[in-house]
């Protein structure tokens, strides 16, 4: 071991992602000098991604060194740690067809990047180049650890231990220590009071406990108040119920009985019960926001562009902590100063009533020993029933990429909550033929 890690991140030209994931690193003493190597296949946006790092390590005072590549196994040579965050066929063409081929059958889809039509596209063209990554760690760096940032993050994960068990790797999401922070916001409670569990998996975990710390030491269940404040509007913070933006997910909350980490716009399209032909009455009622994640691209872009010509100029960027686990877990692994984390790992027995192989999101300790995950037991029966619905979708897509048999694709999407709630089985051959038609050359030649 070297004395300051290597971290490579795949996908440098996701600035704004990556300058979070380097502002954190470079934050913590045992990393100041770390050797970051930025890999993008977009030259602009990889000489953007490096001044930002530079300036990021200025302003910070930090040793870090920092090189740029197109190459990728150059990139990840004797890499300690590999973060990966891309998306393959941008905002333009592939998540713009992900939502219009659909629409012309009446299909529609909030964010699309997970699960539906959406999801299984996404997964086909994405996993194939998660594997080539997967080939050059084996060649040139094969004990370093994967930090992937990449939706869908479930069929991500799952095909990666399939068919390279012996990487080690983890999927990274937000949701479960975001929306807690949410939640202690919608009650007026400092998170720092605030104690949870949660599992599932990704997109699709429960929060088996939720509790709020009380002067004497003990801890107090906050879902009756959760349930309360949605219900009729008693809640310790006025005017929350109606500004409520998580209404789907409270909704469920009162049918299941525990929360979900992931927002309404999500989990409206992993459920059958929300989006339906005709019915814009629960549009309304429950405020749903279609063609969410198109608006937030093109939001995005445009920001970045405004962005992009302040980091030029400017002597120091500011740097704030963000609520990402990448430098957590580099920390704890290269100084063995332990942390807990929430990944997405191969299950493997953690969440005894989901399949083993599936890709669960469960609590890890983290240390010089690498990502632990943790010990669940069986998930609460309606929970376990629910989250099979979207594991069918994710284990017939990993099923098609792994066989490379075309016919899952179709299988995968017959299974999805959300499409076999809107269209018949006729549609939904038809909408899968439309879709892999317009990707055309994004998708592996197996499936074209």
């Amino acid at each position: 071991m070297t004395a300051n890690p290597k971290i490579t991140f795949i996908g440098a030209g996701s600035t704004v992602f990556m300058k979070n994931i380097i502002g954190d690193i470079l934050q913590r003493p045992a990393l100041s000098g770390a050797r970051i190597a930025l890999m993008d296949l977009n030259p602009a946006r990889l000489e953007e991604s490096a001044i930002v790092a530079g300036k990021l390590a200025a302003t910070l005072g930090a040793a870090a060194t920092v090189e740029t590549f197109t190459d990728q196994r150059r990139a990840l040579d004797r890499a300690d740690f590999v973060v990966v965050a891309f998306q393959i066929g941008g905002y333009e063409p592939c998540t713009v067809t992900d939502f219009e081929v659909p629409k012309t059958y009446g299909l529609r889809q909030t964010i699309a990047d997970t699960l539906g039509v959406g999801g299984i596209m996404r997964g086909l063209r994405t996993v194939p180049h998660l594997w080539k990554i997967c080939e050059d760690m084996l060649a040139v760096c094969p004990q370093a650890i994967m930090l992937q940032y990449v939706n869908p993050m479930a069929i991500n994960t799952w095909a990666i231990a399939e068919k390279y068990p012996t990487i080690r790797q983890v999927g990274l999401c937000h949701s479960v220590q975001g929306t807690a922070m949410e939640l202690a916001d919608d009650l007026d409670i400092p998170y720092d009071e605030i104690r949870y569990r949660a599992a599932g998996i990704n997109h699709m975990a429960f929060y088996l406990t939720f509790e709020h710390r009380q002067a004497d030491g003990s801890y107090r269940n906050l879902y009756p108040d959760l349930v309360a404040a949605y219900r009729d509007g008693r809640a310790p913070k006025p005017g929350w119920n109606p500004r409520c933006p998580n209404k789907v997910r409270y909704e469920m909350l009162t049918r299941l009985g525990y929360f979900v980490t992931e927002s309404s716009e999500h989990f409206a399209e992993y459920t059958p019960y929300f989006i339906k032909e005709g019915r814009d009455d629960l549009i309304d009622k429950y405020g749903i926001p279609l063609d969410e994640y198109p608006k937030r691209c093109i939001e995005q872009i445009a920001r970045w562009k405004s962005q992009a010509d302040q980091y030029r100029s400017a002597a120091a960027i500011e740097v704030k902590p963000s609520k990402e686990y990448a430098s957590s877990i580099i920390n704890s692994v290269w100084t063995g100063e332990p942390s807990v984390i929430y990944g997405n790992v191969r299950n493997n027995g953690c969440i005894t009533s989901l399949p083993t192989n599936c890709a669960a999101e469960v609590p890890c300790l983290v240390d010089a020993s690498g990502i632990q995950p943790t010990f669940i037991g069986a998930l609460p029966p309606q929970l376990t029933a629910l989250i099979r619905t979207n594991i069918n979708v994710q284990e017939l897509t990993v099923q098609a990429l792994m066989t490379e048999n075309r016919a899952h694709i179709y299988h995968a999407a017959m299974m999805d909550p959300h499409t076999a709630a809107e269209l018949d089985l006729d549609q939904i051959w038809s909408l899968v033929d439309d879709l892999i038609a317009a990707h055309g050359d994004w998708l592996p030649a197996w499936a074209r």
